[in-house]
């Protein structure tokens, strides 16, 4: 069988989506995360928490962010997971932890890549503590396209002992 023909399944247990990406929905992240709109970060998890807070399992001991390159996070000026994620965390009342994922080493941006390349891209791109053993955590991200880089995430919460990992984007591509 062809390698592109293989499917991975995600490493994560479950994914929520609060929005399809599109419309109003991307206008108001490519303002956010290209235009510096760090005020969108409230709203954009409202609506997260909106839409997807009641589906979201009982158990969950944390809220984490997508780390990004430091090189990248310094150019933008934030992490748009992060600020996302720490008002998903306070709504939903659970802890944020950031130092719980890190990003080991830079990749190129996954916009720039097609879907079958995402994979390889960031994979081996991240690291976990250890604080993550024994936890259901869930991860945050913007934008959800492939699942690659929220699955690379998961793989590492895993290799350091998180029991479930499930994965929270504002908008999903369809």
């Amino acid at each position: 069988m062809c390698p592109v023909c293989v499917v991975r399944a995600p490493a994560y247990d479950w994914a929520r989506a609060a929005a399809r990406y599109e419309g109003t929905a991307r206008e108001a992240l490519h303002a956010f995360k290209f235009e510096g709109r760090r005020a969108l970060a409230r709203p954009l998890a409202d609506l997260l928490v909106e839409q997807c807070g009641a589906a979201l399992p009982a158990d969950l001991a944390a809220v984490l962010p997508v780390p990004l390159a430091r090189e990248r996070e310094r150019a933008r000026g934030f992490n748009q997971a992060t600020l996302i994620g720490e008002r998903v965390a306070r709504r939903l009342g659970l802890p944020f932890e950031r130092r719980w994922l890190v990003r080991v080493r830079a990749t190129v941006p996954q916009s720039e890549l097609a879907a079958a390349d995402r994979s390889a891209n960031v994979r081996g791109a991240f690291g976990a503590s250890p604080e993550v053993r024994g936890h259901h955590v869930a991860l945050v991200d913007d934008v959800m396209t492939t699942g690659a880089t929220l699955s690379e995430c998961a793989r590492a919460l895993r290799a350091a002992g998180a029991v479930r990992v499930g994965a929270l984007a504002v908008a999903r591509v369809i």
